[in-house]
This record gives structure tokens, sequence and C-alpha cells, in this order.
């Protein structure tokens, strides 16, 4: 047991977990490495050699070819091995032009080799200068850096066993008894190879498939993460080892195991997957949509119906967890992406974060983009493209005029939002195509821009279909109505959900008696603000206008009525918990 680490004594005898063993074993591993660094980084300093003790001709000497071809490379040269100065030096003789025997040769070449020596020459002349360039250092540090990288690439070459040859015999005999059956006698083999080379994961291998034939789990899920760990780029063994954490239970141990699998195959879509829906099942929300966003970036573009609808999911959770920019960000990239794919559910959720977050004009730009929905305006005819209005404009002006209009045509979202804002928008158009909840965002987005002219036939419209189907719809508009002061407009559709059955709730009560009241209707405001007592009775604010309205109605017996239930203590503070809710 000498080579065991702690941190997996300590994990086989069952006093820490799995994914504690996960942790220290990185730390473990992370020190090791600094250390070695620093111990190599030690070796370099010791064995520096002095530049001032050597000159140039001698710094060359005892450097390998492949070394000077690197560096050949790197001056940007394509070095011939046949005429290189180095490799002259390596045959041990060196042609002078002032050595006699030389110059004889050369007589006899002619002048076929007077051509070859004098190209010789010139190449010899560059790489002395470029030699003359380099220091010491430089190619010694060179030479380092690639003996390095030759251990490194050696390194990965190797066998991923660590299975000794001695003991490689005694696995095999392990893993025939365990074929026979003779599960005593290869647990026993086993256990011995461990002895001997503990860092070797066939032996934890053989081990777990053994107790998982004899259905002890526990066991079989013990050894089988430790060889994982000793042969960690086995992304199929860490899934199944993450499945058989799921049949115990182990969530957590679960996601160790599908993180170790996303590391050795970052792109695999399915293991992302799963270990983002493991995130959201123990409440890491955040952790979730990292997951999902990166399933985001590697689908490919002919993927693009899972695209939308990952990113529908994905922006309703953001939405459920009030992180509106993050939603917004979701849906707007899908909406850039994938514009031909968006369908109405889409478009509806994005028009409706587009008003959460109080971006009337970005949601009237979407149901425009994608909903087919025209504004009509003084001089623009529409807000789609107008192509007789493009051609006219070919017809009239130069092709640098017309550059500038398409330059225009571009921008136009720019002055879209500032027609919008000064309410030039003189009618709608919608197709007869938009469902009605589109509709019902086009309406409240006119209504927050302030343009009233044609709401008139649109709410109309909307209030030709029932309240007990779309009686929702007619809170959100009534709502608006009310935010923007025009309680004339908002009591007609209060006043129809109120009589309604399935929304007669006390939440419409109360908008409805705040808009009676703000009316300076006070009678019919009392009548529906006690309505909203009976039907909620810890709802506090509701109880005080009550009282003030009994009180300027000339009934302050009524009004002590409304306020008997507040001298209650424990009522009270039910009511005042009630309270915090209803502003929330």
């Amino acid at each position: 047991m000498s080579g065991f680490s702690a941190e997996l004594i300590d994990y086989l005898e069952g006093r820490i977990t799995f994914e504690e063993f996960d942790k220290r074993r990185d730390e473990r591993k992370a020190k090791e490495s600094c250390q070695e660094s620093e111990e190599v980084a030690e070796d370099e300093e010791d064995v520096q050699p002095s530049t001032s003790a050597q000159g140039p001709s001698k710094a060359e000497e005892g450097v390998s070819p492949g070394v000077q071809l690197a560096f050949a490379s790197m001056l940007g040269e394509t070095p011939d091995p046949l005429s290189s100065e180095e490799e002259e030096d390596s045959l041990s003789y060196v042609d002078d032009e002032n050595d006699e025997d030389y110059k004889v040769d050369e007589e006899e070449k002619g002048g076929k080799g007077k051509v070859e020596v004098s190209g010789k020459t010139q190449r010899e002349g560059k790489e002395e200068q470029d030699a003359e360039d380099m220091t010491v250092g430089d190619v010694f540090a060179l030479e380092m850096e690639l003996n390095r990288e030759n251990k490194k690439m050696m390194k990965e070459r190797r066998n991923r066993s660590k299975l000794p040859r001695a003991l490689r015999g005694l696995m095999g005999e392990a893993n025939i008894r365990y074929a026979r059956g003779e599960k005593d006698d290869a647990i026993m083999m086993c256990m011995e190879i461990i002895r001997q080379a503990p860092l070797a994961y066939e032996p934890f291998s053989t081990l777990a498939m053994i107790y998982e034939d004899d259905e002890d789990m526990d066991k079989a899920l013990q050894f089988g993460l430790i060889a994982a760990h000793l042969n960690p780029s086995d992304c199929e063994e860490w899934v199944r080892l993450a499945e058989m954490s799921l049949e115990q239970d182990n969530i957590r141990q679960a996601i160790v195991c599908y993180t170790k699998a996303i590391k050795y195959d970052p792109t695999n879509v399915r293991y992302l997957w799963e270990r983002s829906s493991l995130h959201m099942r123990v409440g890491e929300h955040k952790q979730c949509m990292d997951g999902y966003r990166r399933i985001l970036s590697l689908l490919p573009m002919e993927d693009g119906e899972h695209f939308m609808q990952l990113s529908k999911d994905m922006a309703k959770s953001y939405y459920e967890s009030n992180d509106l920019p993050s939603a917004l960000g979701v849906i707007e990239d899908a909406l850039a992406r994938h514009p031909n794919l968006v369908s109405d559910d889409v478009i509806n959720m994005a028009a409706e974060l587009y008003i959460a977050n109080r971006q009337y004009n970005k949601a009237l730009q979407v149901l425009v983009q994608f909903a087919g929905v025209v504004l009509i305006r003084p001089e623009v005819k529409s807000d789609s493209i107008d192509v007789p209005q493009e051609e006219q404009v070919a017809e009239t002006t130069t092709e640098e005029e017309e550059k500038k209009n398409e330059e225009d045509a571009k921008s136009k979202t720019a002055e879209e939002m500032a027609a919008e804002e000064n309410g030039e928008i003189k009618d709608v158009q919608v197709p007869d195509s938009v469902p009605v909840d589109l509709r019902a965002k086009l309406i409240v987005c006119l209504i927050h821009l302030h343009v009233y002219v044609p709401l008139e036939g649109l709410v109309s419209s909307l209030m030709e279909q029932s309240p007990e189907e779309i009686g929702d719809l007619y809170l959100d508009v009534g709502e608006a109505y009310l935010e923007q002061g025009e309680y004339l407009s908002a009591l007609p559709l209060l006043s129809a959900l109120v009589i309604s059955c399935k929304y007669n709730l006390a939440v419409v009560w109360l908008r409805h008696a705040e808009c009676l009241k703000a009316l300076g209707h006070m009678e019919a405001a009392a009548e529906s603000f006690t309505k909203v007592v009976k039907m909620a009775p810890q709802h506090l604010e509701a109880r005080l206008s009550l009282a003030t309205l009994q009180q300027q109605l000339g009934r302050p017996e009524c009004a002590l009525k409304a306020l008997e239930s507040m001298y209650d203590s424990e009522t009270l503070a039910q009511d005042s918990s009630a309270a915090q809710k209803a502003r929330a």
C-alpha cells in the first residue's frame, strides 16, 4: 500500500466521499506540477552557459541538425541540407577559397563549378550573418525547448497502461479466473497487482466487474471510479459510472462523472445536456444555463429547430428566475441566428420580455419584423421593405444616392424608434393570421408609446372575444391603460372581467376599484373594495382604502368595521406579509 496516495487510502477506507477524493487528487497534482516546473527552472539556471566565455563559432558546436533547421525556419530561411555550413562542419572538413587544393579543383570544374561556388558563397555569407545575430543563450534556450517538446511527445506516445510487464501475465490470469467463475482467486490476484502497481487501472476495472456481477453495487462503483481516475480518457466509462451513481441517487457524484467525460470530449452535446439537467435537479440554475449556452454554441446551423427550442426554454427559465437581461440575450441571439424559424411562440416570448423590461420600441420592432404588422406614418407608408419606393428612388437618383438610401434603410430602426416616441404612427395594419396574443402585445406597446389613434379599432376587435377565454389579455391591456392614467379606457375591460366566472378574482376587483376611485365614482369603488376584502381578508391596503372611502362617504361605522381585524396582532402580521407580496 506504500504506492497509494493518501486520498486514495482515505477513499478506499470510506473516510471521504468521491467528490472530496477527486478534489484532493487534483490539488495534489497541481502542487506536484508546480514543484516540477520550479525544479526545471532551477536546472536551466544552473546549466546556463556564459556568453562572454565562448565565441559564436563554438556556440554551435554540438547543436543537433534539427535545432539548426528549426532555428533557420525561425529566421524565415529554407536551408539547403547539402550545402549548409553546419553539415560541412559535422563532416569535419571545410573547403576554403584560400586553400590551394580548392583552387585546383575550381580550375578543373570550369565555368559550371564557378557558378555553383558563387551561389554557395552567397548562402554561406547569409548564414554567417544570421549566426552573428544569434546569441549563445538563444541557441541553448532553443535546444532546451526542443528537448522538452520531444520528451512531452514521447510521453504522450507511451502506452497509457502503467502495468509492468512482469505483472501482465498475472493480470491475464486474473481475468481468466474471473471468466471461469473463480472470483475469489481473481480478487486475490487483483489485490496483489494493486499492491505492486497501485497506479495501474486494469486490476481496479476487473474488481469493479466482479463486484457488479455479485450485485455489490457500492464496491463496484467504488472500484470503477478508481479505475476511471487512473484511465481518465475513457468517456463512455465515465458516463456508465454517472448512470450507476444516479441509480444510487448520488446526483453530485454523477455530475462529477459527466464533468470528467466532458473534459475529454468537450463537444459532446449529449454529455453537456445530461450534466445541465442534473444541475437543474439540484437547483444550480447558473451552472445549468452555462451548460445550455455551450450546447447552443455547438449546435450546427442546420439544427436550427433544436436551437430555437432550447433558446425558448432557456429564456423562460431565465425569466422565471427574474434574470431579464440574460433572457433577452438568449432570445435575441435566436432571432438573429435563425430568423426564418421564428414561430409565434418565440415572437410572443420576445415581445413579452421586452415589455417586462419596458423596452416597448423593441417589442414593437419584433412584431413588425416577424409578425407582419405594418405601421402607417405620414411620410413612410409602411415599416416593411417598400419595394415600389426603392424602385422610384432608383429612377430619380444617381448610383451614389442609391447607396446612401440603402444605408438609410439599414439604419431605419433608429428612425422608427424616434418616430414612435414622437407618436407619428397614424394607423396600424395587422394581418388576419396574427394570433390574439400578439395583437394584445401590440396594443400594450402602443399604449405605452402614447399612440392612441389606432387603438380604438384594435381594442374593439379584442373585446369581441369572450373574457372567459382571453381574460388574461383583457387584464394586460387594462393594466397598461391604468399605468398611463387612461382610466376611462381601462374601465370597460375591467368591468367585463369582474362579471366573468373565470376571472372574477380579488386582483381584478382591486384594479376595478382603483379605476373607479380615480374616476371619482366613490360609491362603486367602495363596493369593489368590499369585494376585495371579502375575497382576500388579509389584504391590508384594500381594507385601508375601503375604510378611507367609507369615511369620505360619511359612514364611520362601516370604516371601523373594515378595520376590525387589524386589532388582532396575528392577523396584522399576516396582512403585512400579504401587502408586501401584493406590492411585489
